[in-house]
């Protein structure tokens, strides 16, 4: 069963960040990175285990999990709850992401 998929403030930020970046470059491209966006988030919504744990580990924070999309350079960092999946940031992969995710 899926779970809702609540994205944060900062997480929606990221995101149009992002989105600015890429339009700037190609509309194409901007159109491909939100596709991919909204796959991802329903994979994770559909099966939130799926995201590894790396980072909550090496941050000390438990439970967080990243799946990283496939063709954009992008991950998507969240929590698992029963009831829905938290959203809290959407990162570049060459971000400094403890400063971050702090």
């Amino acid at each position: 069963m899926s779970k809702p998929v609540i994205r944060r403030e900062l997480a929606d930020e990221d995101v149009e960040d992002a989105i600015r970046y890429y339009e700037r470059h190609s509309e194409q491209a901007a159109l491909r990175f939100i596709n991919e966006l909204e796959q991802s988030y329903k994979l994770i919504s559909a099966q939130p285990r799926i995201g590894s744990p790396r980072h909550g580990y090496e941050l000390e924070l438990p439970g967080l999990l990243f799946q990283k999309l496939d063709k954009y350079p992008y991950m998507i960092f969240y929590y698992e709850h029963d009831d829905h999946i938290d959203v809290w940031r959407v990162l570049h992969e060459k971000r400094d992401i403890p400063a971050h995710l702090d």
